[in-house]
């Protein structure tokens, strides 16, 4: 099953039941919002979750492409990316957490094929503050799926203060050998749904009080789905990275780890550029940068001949694309090439400035602000040349 068609089944199945589809925002969240990016398909929503009443209705789905930052030492395994799309469903003080998960169960494996016996949920035990989520218990009690108590696990919030709840996910085994053991204990879990009951809201001294309204909050990640779906081992072997996994390899040999690695930077790098983000010093700019630089650092450490302008326009147009955007081709490549050439130059003159007898020997915080603030050297690169 191709990503478009698990799009597809996900919205008219939602459709239905009562949904409306709403139009997936850029990855530049709301103006108020503090987050850089939008991590997930809430964020523009948050107004509608804390009470305001959406045009729409009480009941949406859509795609949403995200952005997380968080996961960026965990790219390059089998299951994150630092750009994918989240396919999500909300209940605006509508219906309940049962109600959700029934759904999210029967679409698994009635409209999407998924073997019953593949699953496992994790639900929230319950803590200092809140009671186990008996509801979820019991709806998959009552479901046959096996299903295992956690705490932190399964407890959701919008950073240190905002709306939050319980939630309970849905995990597909992806081991070559019958399930065996529990999401917490066996990493071939892998988690695909999370249903989150977002009831309260967290104040800054911690304390909890009610939502204006009780509501669901879903998503599911979909390349991630897709590639368990169509029987891979890894995200970056699903039909999404098809084009970059044909035309990668050939151009530029890389370790396994490195090859994922660049794919997913610079992938996530063209969405951001399509979504109107440049390379800066600060804030999303930052970021961008920083993706970029991460590549080029893994295409130079056996050759640093290899060239970013050699990326085939395919693989740009085909992102473009399949993210919807109207960016053209060329505008990317130039910004792509114009960040190679900058971050050379400083690459330069970072090796000559730690050359001077001042930098040979071990390296203090004011060492690193001083290469910072007058050279424009950030930490991790000077940690960086002084491996080299």
């Amino acid at each position: 099953m191709h990503t478009e068609q698990i799009v597809r089944t996900f919205v008219e199945y939602f459709e239905e039941r009562g949904h409306r589809r709403i139009t997936g925002s850029t990855l530049l969240p709301p103006p108020g919002d503090p987050v850089l990016f939008t991590t997930s398909g809430m964020h523009p929503l948050t107004p509608y979750l804390e009470g305001r009443p959406h045009p729409l209705g009480r009941r949406l789905v859509n795609v949403q492409r995200c952005l997380r930052t968080t996961d960026l030492d965990e790219v390059g395994d089998d299951t994150h990316l630092t750009v994918f799309e989240m396919l999500g469903t909300w209940s605006l003080g509508d219906y309940e957490g049962p109600r959700s998960l029934d759904w999210g169960y029967r679409l698994l494996t009635e409209g999407l094929g998924v073997d019953p016996g593949l699953l496992h949920a994790t639900v929230h035990g319950g803590d200092d503050r809140t009671g186990p989520d008996v509801e979820s218990l019991r709806v998959w009690q009552d479901l046959g799926v096996p299903v295992e108590l956690t705490e932190d696990d399964n407890w959701w919030s919008n950073g240190p203060v905002g709306p939050c709840g319980p939630d309970s996910e849905i995990f597909l085994w992806s081991g070559d050998t019958p399930p065996r053991s529990t999401p917490t204990r066996d990493d071939r879990w892998v988690e695909v749904w999370n249903h989150v009951m977002m009831r309260h809201r967290r104040l800054e001294d911690g304390s909890l009080v009610p939502l204006p309204q009780r509501n669901i909050d879903t998503g599911l990640g979909l390349e991630r789905l897709a590639s368990l779906l169509q029987g891979k081992s890894s995200v970056f072997e699903g039909d999404a990275f098809e084009p970059w996994r044909r035309l990668v390899p050939p151009l530029w040999t890389l370790d396994g780890r490195s090859l994922r690695l660049v794919q997913d930077h610079l992938r996530s790098a063209v969405v951001m550029i399509g979504d109107g983000v440049r390379p800066a010093n600060t804030g999303r700019g930052y970021v961008l940068r920083r993706l970029v630089r991460r590549v080029l650092t893994a295409l130079w450490r056996d050759d640093p001949s290899r060239e970013l302008c050699d990326l085939p326009g395919e693989l740009l147009l085909h992102t473009l694309d399949r993210f919807r955007q109207e960016t053209e081709p060329g505008d990317v490549r130039r910004l792509l090439v114009e960040e190679e050439r900058r971050f050379r130059g400083l690459l330069e003159r970072g090796r000559r400035v730690l050359a001077r007898p001042r930098f040979q020997g071990p390296l203090h915080d004011d060492d690193f602000l001083y290469l910072h603030d007058t050279h424009g050297l950030p930490r991790e690169l000077v940690v960086s040349l002084r491996e080299e």
